[in-house]
């Protein structure tokens, strides 16, 4: 069993590449971030044809997620429930079998003391509270999306150029900790505890060519699903890519005993 996260920044600039992408790595369940486009205008039928039945929460322009699952899904609670937190589409929960999955687009922030950043401090404690209110570790939960924050040194190409910036302050890693400490272990680095990779590339400068990345992306599992863990791979295929045009974000997978 594949369970895919991939953040496609824009579902309809990146729909061919997408799909080509599955034709290649076709997965079980696909959680995807950042559609910037309107359920109604969600590709569904085609996502039916290769499947899939889809649930998609999502605005335009901004922000939207989905998953996708060839097993089902059950369940399906879009959004927090919370109305103020609502108003941007950043997460939906869906039961695929026995497995609760998560999808999360966190926000991006900005520089400490701004509103956005606040913000994203914000939503890792509505997280925190929405898994407190509905969830045990004790069940069998794959969280998975793009978290907008790389949780150690290793996972940035140069920590000292970036240290203190987006995605690297110490109040957004503590906040997204405090979230891995209810419950979750971070799945890439159970297996892989020193290896570097990443999985967000600027698209300036040739990045992804040198291999100047970020890990934002993350896999994380409830123990229950430990010992059903069989790898996590990030699939550069769709991130190298010149036409069509990728996202500067590359798929990542984890393989499951089911």
């Amino acid at each position: 069993m594949k369970i895919a996260t991939y953040n496609v920044n824009s579902i309809r600039a990146r729909k061919e590449l997408l799909f080509k992408w599955l034709e290649r790595q076709p997965v079980d369940v696909l959680c995807l971030q950042e559609l910037k486009q309107e359920e109604r205008n969600f590709p569904f039928e085609d996502f039916e044809k290769l499947g899939y039945k889809c649930a998609v929460f999502a605005q335009k322009t901004y922000n939207g997620v989905a998953i996708c699952s060839k097993a089902g899904l059950g369940n399906v609670r879009k959004g927090f429930g919370d109305e103020e937190f609502d108003q941007q589409k950043r997460i939906i929960t869906a039961e695929v079998g026995d497995i609760t999955v998560i999808n999360v687009y966190a926000p991006h922030g900005d520089v400490r003391g701004s509103e956005k950043f606040f913000y994203k401090l914000a939503f890792y404690k509505k997280l925190l509270k929405f898994l407190e209110e509905n969830f045990s570790p004790s069940q069998s939960i794959c969280m998975v999306g793009d978290f907008n924050v790389a949780l150690r040194d290793l996972d940035v190409f140069d920590p000292e150029l970036l240290r203190d910036t987006i995605g690297t302050m110490p109040e957004e890693r503590e906040a997204l900790k405090a979230v891995l400490d209810w419950g979750f272990i971070d799945a890439f680095r159970y297996l892989y505890p020193d290896k570097v990779q990443f999985t967000w590339w600027d698209y300036i400068g040739g990045m992804v060519w040198k291999d100047m990345g970020m890990r934002i992306d993350y896999i994380f599992i409830t123990s229950p699903l430990k010992e059903r863990l069989k790898d996590v791979f990030v699939d550069m295929w769709a991130r190298k890519r010149r036409i069509p045009k990728p996202s500067d974000h590359a798929p990542v997978v984890g393989v499951f005993e089911p």
